[in-house]
């Protein structure tokens, strides 16, 4: 995938680390949106933080595996004339949703003080009763401090764990007995289908909209400053309208179950939104949060290449046999790919079910499969067409 007005191609691993030269960007800047560039969606802004002290200069520097609760579980909404499904989803879901104020210390310009201020809010959902939250990592990236509204309540919140390369986390607040979201699945979407975005675009708490699921099966890549290359693979697209302070926020199916978590938008230039926005698939966000509540730490499939995208460009000048695909740079030693037999100078182009046109889909289709599957992944090598079988490994291993 090539930076528009980049003159180079992008080359990046499917392991966590510094993120390769070339790869689209996401920034902070003073309205601190996330913002990041692709050549597959455009101008892409993650809808997390909104900033309200513009003012101010500022620098953010258990062993039991939880059992997943559903307050609501047993609920079934039931439209009638008198009761639309967006209603009847918002007086179920809205109590789950919250709002995330993001507080960091800051200068004052006028009296020369320091002082801690609320500079951005973004959206959580309560996935455990006793106070387990899902968000964006974004959201809570810079954060030194952080403010849940649950209800009429104001509560401090404590990091969990994070996991920049998904761009999500959880956090955590000291109560018990709170509305926890029903889960849905992500894997029965079908494209058409009613949806509801609830979270706190702009800082408005609990705010509704309602759209369709536009498309399924988006994937990008994006860097974020000090972090690891950020894989969003396999997204929900909606038309829902998802604005900045929305991130961490629900997207739920008619009947008011997690189906994802909001995360960015199509901005066209302007940081709000175009009716296009993005949302987590929550069967991948679950299996995240989870392993985030048990260790603090996510675990990744890792096939164990690094790779950069062929150009028809690319293809020409160095005469190759096929003019897209994911040029294979190097191979990290002991990996899956090199017990597989792949080689650097090797030409990805499918793994398992996944066409392979570029590094993105090398990222998407590793990610869309689980640690211990083997996965078929179709090489080009010279002249030659050669399908060779790996054993995807865990990133855990390289940390």
């Amino acid at each position: 995938m090539a930076m528009p007005g980049s003159g180079s191609q992008p080359s990046a691993s499917d392991e966590p680390g510094p993120p390769a030269v070339g790869l689209p960007t996401r920034k902070t800047g003073s309205g601190c949106l996330l913002s990041l560039v692709s050549a597959l969606f455009g101008s892409l802004a993650g809808a997390g933080i909104v900033m309200v002290a513009a003012m101010l200069v500022w620098g953010v520097p258990g062993s039991e595996q939880p059992q997943r609760e559903s307050a609501d579980a047993e609920v079934i909404i039931r439209t009638t004339d008198e009761i639309g499904f967006a209603e009847a989803v918002a007086e179920k879901v809205t109590p789950s949703v919250v709002n995330i104020g993001v507080e960091a210390v800051a200068r004052d310009p006028f009296t020369g003080r320091l002082v801690t201020q609320v500079v951005g809010n973004g959206s959580g959902v309560i996935i455990r009763s006793d106070g387990y939250i899902l968000t964006n990592d974004h959201v809570i990236a810079d954060a030194e401090t952080l403010i849940v509204s649950v209800g009429v309540e104001e509560l401090p919140a404590t990091v969990v764990g994070r996991d920049p390369s998904s761009d999500l986390a959880v956090i955590k607040v000291e109560r018990t007995g709170l509305p926890a979201i029903e889960f849905g699945s992500s894997d029965e979407l079908r494209v058409g289908q009613p949806v509801v975005a609830i979270g706190s675009p702009f800082g408005l708490d609990q705010s509704v909209t309602t759209g369709i699921v536009s498309a399924l099966g988006r994937s990008s890549l994006a860097e974020r400053a000090g972090a690891a290359v950020t894989a969003y693979t396999s997204l929900i697209q909606t038309d829902a309208a998802i604005n900045p302070g929305n991130s961490g926020g629900a997207l739920t199916d008619a009947q008011g179950r997690l189906i994802g978590i909001n995360t960015l938008i199509q901005t066209g230039g302007t940081a709000q939104s175009a009716g296009v926005g993005f949302a987590i698939p929550v069967d991948y966000a679950r299996q995240i949060a989870d392993d985030l509540i048990a260790t603090g730490e996510a675990i990744h499939p890792f096939l164990g290449v690094s790779t950069m995208t062929i150009s028809p460009a690319i293809a020409g000048r160095f005469d190759l046999s096929v003019d897209s695909g994911a040029l294979v740079d190097n191979v990290s030693p002991g990996s899956p790919a090199e017990q597989a037999g792949i080689e650097a100078g090797d030409i990805i182009v499918r793994i398992g079910d996944i066409r392979v046109e570029g590094v993105e889909d090398v990222f998407a289709a590793v990610r869309s499969h689980q640690i211990g599957d083997v996965v078929a992944v179709e090489i080009v090598r010279g002249e030659e067409r050669v399908t060779l079988r790996a054993t995807l490994g865990s990133d855990a291993d390289r940390r």
